[in-house]
């Protein structure tokens, strides 16, 4: 018979004992392993999710807020740009591409983020080096949608379907439900970023949809508050539009009530007319700036600082600083109470060995008369040590892994955060020296006291 088959009967022996202290060893390595996993994969998240692009550009407000709103899609937006800010932010010098972004709407099943874009979204990395793939196209057409790779599969959606949006929250129930209806023409592969989370439409459907377009007079009002320019000379701007408008009412009131009670119920009720662009508003745009140009991200930075328009933050600092002051603390706090867990259980895996020697005397001394050397005594009392410690850690990882593959599904629907079941992180491999050195340490002491039984007053005793 073995070494390690003596100390395994020995464990078996204290079943009870035994179990209670591996398990607890267990608990503290499976919530070690669920908190380093699930921070690395979210820390991973919130680094490379915004990255395909040098600045967020949006309203003047809370950064994290414009980030969480326009690239995590879970926040609420701050305010709306005018359309010709956006134009405007094309002409500069410091900026290569610009992407307007649209928000504010859901799917009417799922709840999941509407992002109102224009087809070169698609065009720029998710992140570095990752191209989006699709399987069928990108949008085309004002009425065309691009989808998520966890919307298709919770929604069952796929090419050809056709989906409403509502306005003013998540639930139907409590929002206005757009009659318009989008068909998808694309979804994409998964990318691990919000991005399959979310569900594209072409921009200028997004403005056709009805009460997305800001009434004329509000939105040129609004326009020369943005720009500081007096109302009159926005006015004169939109002089063709005003008029249009103007001749629209005046025939909306010559033919009021003769196609009452005439709405046809099953086509969708389009509006095919083009919005001004005074009426359009964007919620952010997202910017890259030219690689020629190292410090043309900053440069557009400042010079959006000193007006009070908008505001130009770079997505990969605001959260790093929110990973590194909060969830980054928050990381160091549970990781030092695993810690103390674990030791405490080291401590009780300790306490249960050593209380047993008084138990174990006559046996150790049979074992010694039949011929066992003390170094085979102590090495048995080590093992018990190692294999509740070891095994006890072996146990936890499968724990911890499977408490993640539990939680991923419940924090994507809660949060909207994506976290990879079968990630793994690479400071695990430290986790089982680290068990093998504790339980090397804690059989040291009851390994002595059984080294240094005394034969023959335990036989006689």
């Amino acid at each position: 018979m073995t070494l390690l088959s003596i100390a395994w009967k020995s464990i078996r022996q204290r079943s009870l004992a035994s179990s209670l202290t591996a398990l607890s060893v267990a608990l503290g390595v499976a919530l070690m392993i669920a908190v380093l996993v699930i921070n690395g994969v979210i820390a991973r998240m919130f680094s490379q999710s915004g990255s395909g692009y040098n600045l967020i550009v949006g309203p003047k407000g809370s950064e994290l807020q414009l980030v969480l709103s326009t690239i995590y899609r879970i926040a609420k937006p701050i305010e709306n740009l005018p359309w010709r800010f956006y134009e405007e932010l094309t002409e500069r010098r410091e900026v290569e591409e610009a992407v307007p972004i649209a928000l504010g709407d859901f799917t009417e099943h799922g709840g999941f983020p509407i992002v109102g874009t224009l087809p070169r979204y698609f065009a720029i990395d998710y992140s570095p080096g990752h191209a989006f793939e699709v399987d069928g196209d990108f949008l085309s057409s004002d009425w065309d949608a691009v989808i998520g790779a966890e919307v298709a599969r919770v929604n069952g959606w796929g090419v050809g379907s056709r989906f409403r949006m509502i306005h003013g929250g998540r639930d139907p129930e409590d929002a206005h439900v757009h009659d318009e209806k989008f068909t998808v023409r694309g979804v994409l592969a998964p990318t691990g970023t919000p991005n399959d989370r979310s569900v594209f439409i072409h921009l200028e459907g997004f403005f056709q949809i009805a009460g997305h377009e800001k009434p004329l007079e509000e939105a040129i009002a609004r326009e020369a508050e943005f720009f500081a320019e007096p109302v009159e000379k926005v006015r004169e701007r939109y002089q063709e539009d005003l008029a249009r408008e103007a001749k629209e009412a005046a025939e909306a009131h010559d033919h009021h009530g003769h196609d009452h009670g005439h709405h046809d119920h099953g086509h969708d009720h389009h509006a095919h007319h083009a919005v001004p662009d005074a009426q359009k508003e964007v919620t952010s745009i997202l910017v890259l700036c030219p690689p020629d140009k190292p410090l043309a991200g900053i440069m557009l930075q400042n010079k959006l600082k000193e007006g009070v328009q908008a505001q130009a933050v770079n997505p990969i600092q605001v959260m790093r600083t929110l990973m590194d002051n909060l969830v980054g603390n928050i990381r160091y706090a549970l990781m030092v109470l695993t810690g103390l867990i674990i030791v405490v259980s080291g401590i009780g895996i300790f306490v249960s060995i050593y209380n047993s020697m008084s138990d174990r005397k006559r046996e150790i001394a049979v074992m010694r008369a039949l011929g066992a050397r003390r170094q085979q005594v102590f090495s048995i009392i080590l093992l018990e040590s190692i294999l509740l410690t070891v095994g006890g850690g072996l146990l936890g990882l499968l724990l911890g892994h499977g408490l993640v593959f539990i939680a991923s599904p419940i924090v994507a629907t809660r949060s909207g955060l994506l976290i990879d079941p079968l990630h793994f992180e690479t400071v695990e491999l430290l986790i089982l020296p680290v068990l093998l050195a504790m339980a090397t340490l804690i059989g040291i002491v009851p390994g002595m006291t059984a080294y240094r039984t005394d034969v023959a007053g335990a036989l006689y005793d």
